[in-house]
């Protein structure tokens, strides 16, 4: 495909993977450690430097349409998210980190075996993949952590406030294990799963685009003002503070004492922008101007304590999540599983970033046989991730098509590439046909 698209071969290929976050969820921007390990599904891009400074995209899937644009003019719009707009996010990235001034021009096929807008990181896998592109046809080298962070940072052009999670476990992940990704500075320790339990991950078929809806950039925002109320009610120095994490280091107490921190400064109900104003002692257009983002501006109300709530007990039970895995205790599954339970509850409840198709699948999930379940990914749509008795697994597979996948035509259309097994895959890669 890629000859009769280009009139010549490729000379080399790069592949991303796709990723599944076990625990620790909506808090890798607040600056907490997570848990992710990386799928098999991954993107795969066939490449040939070209002699123009034309970038020409194709897609395997005709829905993807063709796109080509010069490498000196990156325009990348944000009120549309296309496939091709998170390529250009990488290619800019590593352009701008080298200050390239002539660029190589390139013809790139891509290819994706993860379901788009499912919570498996399809976009970031493809910011990934189309930066490690252009670092080997622009003949860069960086480590891994400085790509990873490269592409964390570019990933921003299209206008998603992500964390890092997404883009460190594609770069950093390695084949048999999952990983502690800590950041500031960014950093991968290996997280051995317990044996006799396998990761099962079960799209619920409803789409859900980072870039083209709010919930999720409202969530950062929501966060970095409890970040603000909670450093200004301590007296820190709250206008340069600005996630959750640097609130505990700076008053240097534990993930409990921060939750009953929580408990005493900030009110369930909703905060109006009048009141955040008040606590803060700033005018209205001070908010607007120079905490709110651009894409913030109509939002009347915000719940701070919800979502300071979940962050810091959803980064406490991480902590505990590695801890169980690597003291092995005899009852480890049914430990993590629990931990598993109560993220999903706290992501439905505090961060309210489930839908009701999740958590009808996560019930089905343990239902049948998992011993935790809950979304993963940024939620609102996509999917959920259960940790299953390895003897169950057929049987598990089974009953939860019937239950879910086979009582509806459009998710049965999709069933083969909805529900499957997972173990941890390795990270992005550059390789050359022999």
């Amino acid at each position: 495909m890629f000859i009769s698209k280009f009139g010549s071969a490729p000379k080399f290929y790069a592949r991303a993977p796709g990723r599944v976050n076990l625990i620790g969820e909506h808090i890798d921007y607040c600056g907490y450690a997570v848990l992710p390990m990386a799928i098999e599904q991954d993107i795969l891009i066939a490449v040939e430097p070209a002699q123009t400074q034309v970038v020409q995209l194709a897609n395997t899937n005709s829905s993807y349409l063709d796109f080509s644009t010069s490498v000196n003019n990156i325009q990348i719009n944000k009120t549309k998210p296309q496939w091709h707009n998170y390529f250009l996010c990488g290619l800019k990235g590593i352009q701008e980190h080298f200050g390239l001034n002539n660029p190589t021009g390139m013809n790139c096929l891509l290819d994706g075996t993860i379901p788009p807008s499912s919570g498996l990181s399809s976009s970031s896998a493809l910011v990934c993949c189309a930066g490690l592109v252009t670092l080997r046809a622009n003949g860069k080298t960086l480590s891994k952590v400085e790509l990873a962070e490269i592409c964390t940072k570019s990933e921003r052009y299209i206008g998603t406030e992500g964390g890092g999670m997404d883009q460190s476990i594609s770069f950093l992940a390695e084949e048999g294990t999952a990983k502690l990704i800590e950041f500031s500075p960014l950093r991968a320790t290996d997280v051995r799963l317990p044996s006799g339990a396998t990761f099962v991950i079960a799209n619920s078929c409803v789409e859900m685009n980072k870039a083209a809806t709010s919930h999720y950039n409202i969530r950062v925002m929501e966060c970095r003002l409890a970040t603000k109320l909670l450093s200004k009610s301590k007296g820190l120095e709250w206008r340069k503070i600005l996630r959750l994490h640097d609130v505990q280091t700076k008053l240097g107490v534990s993930l409990e004492e921060m939750l009953t921190i929580v408990e005493e400064v900030l009110h369930p109900e909703p905060y109006s922008a009048e009141e955040i104003c008040k606590c803060l002692g700033i005018s209205l257009e001070e908010l607007h101007s120079q905490i709110l983002s651009q894409n913030m501006q109509d939002v009347s109300t915000f719940k701070l304590y919800q979502r300071a709530k979940h962050v810091y007990s959803e980064a406490a039970r991480v902590l505990e999540f590695q801890k169980i895995c690597s003291e092995a205790p005899a009852n480890a599954l049914q430990l993590l599983g629990e931990l598993m339970k109560q993220s999903h509850i706290s992501c439905r409840e505090m961060y309210e970033c489930s839908c009701p198709e999740l958590d009808r699948l996560v019930d089905i999930c343990l239902q049948f046989g998992a011993i935790g379940s809950r979304l993963t990914g940024a939620g609102w749509g996509g999917c959920t991730v259960s940790m299953v008795p390895t003897d169950k697994l057929n049987t598990f597979l089974k009953n939860v098509k019937k239950a879910y996948y086979q009582t509806d035509g459009q998710r049965l259309a999709v069933e083969n590439n909805s529900l499957f097994a997972t173990k941890p895959g390795r990270g992005a890669l550059v390789f050359v046909e022999a």
